[in-house]
């Protein structure tokens, strides 16, 4: 793919290859879904397109997550299907983006979901905002810079004292759940992922698990 910068070369050699952490599959029975991991080159240097759901869902409530949803019947699979809800979700143009892989299939246990992440290229960048502002709340390119620096990164636990896993702070979010665990993933298969400190504890805020708790 000439238009592809050399920056992710290293994750389209690993991406197919992709540990699959053990929490998250497999299951041929469950509904489903596909995500769209897009990498973009902003004024930042390369990034990650994120969304935050809005706190009026019934679920996932106020997450932050890569754009996704279902695969509909009339989709052509899960890359139709993530192309189709970064389009809907956030305004980004299937045609603006090639798409460089997909990645091995994620089980979410809770929302008995089957999820294909699709990585993408986005050459061709286009206007982004929340689509459904029912649905989305915030649209956001994140530097990967900012995902990798060790100031950003945190272990997340339930105020029981159970460890939820690793978490990310960058663009006013709070990434962590399914979305944290992928994004450490593809971190590492693209070479960019650097040390830190998963000792840094922070307990979950009361906000966050309110709006968890609804599914």
């Amino acid at each position: 793919m000439a238009s592809c910068p050399a920056w992710l070369d290293r994750f389209r050699a690993h991406a197919s290859r992709m540990q699959v952490p053990p929490q998250f599959g497999p299951a041929p029975n469950a509904r489903a879904a596909a995500v769209l991991i897009l990498f973009g080159e902003g004024p930042d240097g390369p990034d990650v397109l994120l969304t935050e759901r809005a706190a009026t869902l019934n679920k996932h409530a106020g997450q932050p997550a890569f754009p996704g949803g279902r695969i509909d019947p009339e989709d052509d699979g899960p890359v139709a299907a993530a192309l189709r809800e970064a389009w809907e979700e956030a305004g980004v143009e299937p045609s603006g983006v090639d798409v460089l892989c997909t990645l091995p299939e994620l089980y979410l246990s809770r929302s008995r979901h089957r999820v294909t992440p699709v990585a993408g290229w986005w050459r061709e960048p286009s206007q982004i905002a929340p689509g459904h502002p029912g649905e989305v709340a915030t649209v956001a390119r994140v530097p990967i810079a900012e995902l990798v620096d060790p100031a950003n990164r945190l272990t997340v636990r339930h105020p029981s004292g159970l460890k939820l896993g690793p978490a990310f702070k960058v663009g006013g979010m709070l990434v962590w759940g399914f979305t944290a665990g992928l994004l450490c993933e593809v971190l590492a298969a693209g070479g960019w992922d650097r040390p830190w400190d998963a000792d840094h504890v922070e307990d979950l805020p009361q906000d966050v698990l309110d709006l968890a708790s609804r599914g």
